[in-house]
């Protein structure tokens, strides 16, 4: 009886999250990558002076990033 039992997931790098849990993952990249970079631009901004530019490439970068990340991650079923 006890050797029927399967040993809990150790958490490692290649475990891919299933159902919710991508969506989850996914949605977290995305809003993580946008303030992280959303907010060096806003330190660049305050920086250099420029009006908001560099906070709207921060964000737009975040948000590719985080694309990346999502594809990298979630995007290749095994």
């Amino acid at each position: 009886m006890t050797g029927d039992q399967k040993p809990p997931s150790a958490g490692g790098q290649d475990d891919v999250p299933s159902g919710a849990g991508q969506g989850w993952t996914a949605l977290s990249y995305l809003i993580a990558g946008m303030l992280v970079w959303g907010f060096i631009g806003w330190l660049v901004d305050r920086w250099l002076e420029t009006g908001g530019v560099a906070t709207g490439i921060g964000i737009v970068l975040g948000m590719a990033g985080g694309i990346v990340l999502v594809i990298r991650r979630l995007g290749t079923p095994q």
